[in-house]
């Protein structure tokens, strides 16, 4: 992906910015379905074909891991080191969660579809954080 393509997404030129809005998108996301896993976890549960005891302890990590990647965004310039883990968290989060489909879980049909879902938006944060971590780092900043 070029940084011109990046900058269109982001609807900015400038990499720092870029790639903070895409590590406080990620943060939202994330946020987002860590609380509606705490708030709701028995219904969704029902509805995806997942234990709510499972869903209660991810809504709980996803929740912290929401803060601190939000922290990382809200960062001047946020460091490429904790950049870089957050990117193999979401990898290894998106690759969890397709063996977890294949191996371990046993959920109803939209709960197959929503751990593939989940599974793509997630690598896809870490391809975007990616690149525009290189971006900036190929950016005279």
């Amino acid at each position: 992906m070029s940084a011109t393509s990046l900058a269109a997404l982001a609807r900015t030129s400038d990499p720092q910015t870029v790639l903070r809005r895409f590590l406080a998108l990620d943060a939202v996301v994330t946020g987002a379905n860590g609380i509606a896993y705490l708030v709701a976890s028995g219904p969704l549960g029902r509805l995806l074909g997942v234990d709510s005891t499972l869903l209660l302890g991810l809504g709980a990590f996803l929740a912290v891991y929401a803060g601190g990647v939000g922290l990382l965004a809200s960062r001047a310039r946020p460091a490429a080191f904790p950049v870089r883990a957050v990117i193999e968290a979401n990898l290894a989060w998106a690759a969890l969660s397709v063996v977890a489909l294949a191996v371990w879980l046993s959920p109803t049909t939209p709960g197959a579809m929503w751990t593939v879902l989940q599974a793509l938006t997630v690598a896809g944060f870490a391809g975007l954080q990616w690149a525009a971590l290189r971006a900036r780092q190929g950016s005279s900043d």
